[in-house]
């Protein structure tokens, strides 16, 4: 889809569709349609309900065949968010009706580089569909293939929105492709392939240790988690220099878990719905999805992406409950759970970052069930040892509209954690259950400012909405790339 910013008048563009923001009672379009719009909302066909739609076609005075109203509800309330989900709506909306050009005409209330930033990220999450792997794809003839967005001055500040969006949207696209494909076809050594392969192709410094790399340095709750299975591990390490000499001496590290596939190993799960377990390296493409956007839009410090990829699998060496493993840090683990896999592997992954030069780690991690049973599935949750560092994740999530929520981190909550036979057990019981996964990994963050994400609830849409298909979001790849940015 080609991005253009222009200073066209509304009325000139020529497209398939002309899109019109419309608040609640507000009537917008009106003199572009002839009376037409203050018809629809008259009769009650159209509100300016946020997320609501409505086609005038052959509009009067303009060159576009179609105007297109878009519901942005309370335009007191109206934020990047709203854009976001509008830019997201349009696409999926008329990309089914076989409307190729589409165009829409930003100014005052509508207008900000924020604004602009937001809808060019939704008109590009909005164009994602999940059905790569389909031989017969619905709607394959079907794309936008150019959006025009007129403004009355390119600045800038416009221009740098527009290039920001696009980087943003096609990098959570990159995260949400990953995340798309089965464990069969993306295994842990593919993952790493695919992320040497985007580094390569965006500046990044990329190191992959294997196996016995791994060993020699010690990573035993790592390896013990790919024990059980046929496919070898791989840690991945892409590196971003700032082009400039950083005036900080802050270093960033985002880690992000990568099973690519999860069957809970001798601790086996339902096989209810285990064929999701395909997300749960959702992490790790988030980590490498911010990567491409940061090596694209440059922040002033340096930030390292570290993954931990591996396949959790019930095979014959797979590891038991009740085996005591050798963290990376030097920490004894009793594994009393095998499904608890995420934060063996991200123990060893704090633990290298914390050790090789970061000075503030960040992670993000499908780790708990028990995460959408506190927040649903609208809210990530933040754990933290630094409120500092914590705040600027969380304003970053607020820029971004990827909603998060913090929790409690009392240093109670590490008893749930002790174990009779090594220093501490990989699972607390079963009360606070995303309280004291995180206890486990503040244990490996070697006292550097940290935070966790817990994202099992955000990964996966089950359901597709009206502004984004179903199946993985790349959350929160907004998050990790605006944090950079804002440092």
């Amino acid at each position: 889809m080609e991005l253009i910013l222009s200073r066209t008048p509304a009325a000139a563009i020529e497209a398939d569709a002309l899109l019109v923001i419309s608040f609640t009672g507000e009537r917008a379009g009106n003199d572009l349609a002839e009376g037409l719009v203050s018809e629809l909302y008259d009769r009650g066909e159209f509100t300016g309900k946020a997320l609501e739609t409505a086609i005038i076609h052959r509009p009067g005075p303009v060159r576009a065949s179609r105007l297109v109203l878009l519901g942005g509800g309370d335009k007191a309330k109206f934020g990047p968010n709203d854009m976001r989900k509008l830019g997201g709506l349009a696409v999926r909306s008329l990309k089914p009706k076989g409307i190729k050009n589409i165009a829409i005409a930003l100014s005052g209330d509508t207008l900000s580089p924020a604004l602009l930033e937001a809808l060019v990220e939704g008109a590009i999450l909005g164009d994602f569909e999940p059905d790569q792997l389909k031989t017969d794809k619905k709607n394959a003839d079907k794309k936008i293939e150019q959006f025009r967005i007129s403004v009355p001055d390119e600045t800038v500040e416009l221009v740098n929105a527009l290039r920001s969006g696009r980087a943003i949207g096609e990098a959570q696209n990159f995260a949400r492709t990953l995340v798309n494909q089965p464990g069969n076809l993306l295994t842990p050594l593919k993952l790493a392939a695919e992320a040497k392969t985007m580094a390569e192709e965006f500046g990044l410094g990329c190191e992959i240790l294997d196996e016995a790399q791994m060993r020699q340095l010690g990573m035993g709750a790592l390896l013990g988690v790919s024990m059980g299975s046929a496919e070898p591990p791989a840690f991945v390490i892409l590196r971003y220099t700032p082009p400039e000499p950083p005036k900080t001496e802050d270093h960033l590290a985002i880690v992000g878990k990568g099973v690519t596939f999860d069957t809970g190993g001798i601790s086996i799960k339902p096989s209810d719905g285990m064929e999701k377990m395909k997300y749960d390296m959702g992490g790790a493409a988030a980590v490498f999805g911010a990567m491409r956007a940061i090596a694209q839009l440059k922040p002033a410090i340096p930030v390292t992406a570290i993954a931990p990829c591996v396949e959790n699998m019930p095979g014959s060496k797979a590891q038991r409950p009740g085996d005591i493993v050798t963290t990376y840090q030097g920490k004894t683990v009793e594994v009393l759970n095998t499904d608890a896999e995420g934060r063996l592997i991200l123990a060893d992954a704090l633990t290298y970052a914390a050790r090789h030069g970061c000075t503030h780690l960040v992670n993000a991690a499908t780790l708990t069930g028990a995460i959408a049973v506190a927040l649903g599935h609208l809210y990530s949750g933040v754990f933290s040892n630094n409120e500092e560092l914590q705040n600027k994740v969380l304003n970053a999530s607020k820029a971004e509209g990827e909603r998060m929520w913090p929790f409690p981190m009392d240093e109670d909550y590490k008893e749930y954690l002790k174990s009779a036979f090594a220093d501490i057990g990989n699972i607390g019981g079963r009360w606070g259950g995303s309280i004291t996964a995180a206890k486990f990994l503040e244990e490996f963050v070697e006292s550097k400012p940290w935070v966790h994400l817990d994202i099992a609830g955000v990964a996966w849409l089950d359901e597709g909405k009206p502004f984004l298909a179903k199946g993985p979001t790349g959350t929160p790849v907004r998050t990790f790339v605006r944090l950079a940015l804002n440092w």
